[in-house]
């Protein structure tokens, strides 16, 4: 017999917050039906889950193994529950989206999932390139559309719709001196060994910000990879400035992350789609973009 959905949700929201009274409030339950419902969970696995600490409780390499499973399942169930609110479209011919590596890193697979599903007709072609590319090629008209980080997007011949504000905040290990501040300015953060992602035109957002704040940021650890970041985070190498949309609350080796937010101010990162305002769109144009309207609202809901 297979866990049950609520207890597959239950452990995700345990494995998100890190504590069992936070993850009980999520779900409406009461702690000790959350604690009934993880140990039951583990008795059926036949392993444990979550070891505990003063902090809360920490995955174990089984939780970490399991979690990952777990989400994908839960992704599943509601894209299940999704589609049934979206009627297949008809819509046919080719159309070229393009991305940068941002959307390719952290929402590509599910959205391609839906609109394979959605699209079963079109032939759609979805390519990674910088943003300078995909520029180029929306006004060359090698593409039809592009999904990208808005907030970096300069003013040019193209059209452009936010679909997504994801607040930064400061990321760090649970027992950081910094993480137990409601909230942090930038200064203190200067003063303390920074993990810098080096992605998709963020180095150049996150500069102008901090020098918004008369600050130099001098980073200890450059990387273009965002499991480093989590991985040296969680460890407690250093701290971070990221966006919702790339928070986990667990680095790949089960090792906690926390947020806070910043008293300075910190722009959004912003998803968008963008096209060429020149180019004439037809039919299926305007049905993908609404299509992913619809599926970035579901998923910052979610």
């Amino acid at each position: 017999m297979l866990p049950s959905t609520r207890q597959i949700q239950h452990f995700i929201a345990i494995a998100d917050t890190g504590q069992i009274s936070k993850a009980a409030m999520i779900c409406h339950v009461t702690q000790s039906s959350m604690t009934a419902s993880l140990k039951n969970l583990e008795e059926h696995l036949g392993v444990i889950l979550f070891v505990r600490h003063h902090g809360g409780v920490q995955l174990t390499e089984e939780g970490v193994r399991f979690l990952r499973h777990a989400q994908t399942v839960e992704a599943t169930l509601r894209e299940a529950v999704h589609s049934l609110t979206e009627r297949p479209s008809y819509a046919t011919g080719p159309l070229t989206i393009g991305v940068t590596e941002t959307i390719s890193a952290y929402v590509l697979a599910p959205l391609m999932v839906s609109l394979k599903q959605q699209f079963q007709h079109m032939q759609l072609k979805v390519v990674e390139l910088g943003r300078e590319r995909i520029v180029e090629g929306l006004l060359g008209e090698q593409l039809d559309l592009a999904i990208l980080l808005a907030s970096n997007l300069p003013p040019s011949a193209l059209q452009c719709q936010t679909l997504v504000r994801s607040p930064r905040h400061l990321w760090g290990h649970p027992d950081h001196p910094l993480m137990s501040v409601d909230r942090v300015t930038l200064g203190q953060v200067a003063l303390e060994p920074y993990v810098l992602l080096d992605m998709d035109d963020h180095v150049a957002t996150v500069e102008r910000y901090w020098s918004a704040a008369g600050l130099t940021l001098e980073p200890h650890y450059r990387t273009t990879s965002i499991e480093a970041v989590r991985s040296l985070v969680a460890s407690g190498y250093g701290v971070a400035v990221l966006s919702d949309l790339v928070y986990r609350p667990w680095s790949l080796d089960g090792q906690r992350i926390v947020r806070r937010p910043l008293a300075d101010p910190v722009p959004s990162m912003d998803v968008g789609l963008a096209w060429s305002r020149a180019r004439a769109q037809g039919p299926a144009f305007f049905e993908i973009k609404g299509f992913l309207e619809r599926w970035f609202k579901g998923a910052a809901e979610r």
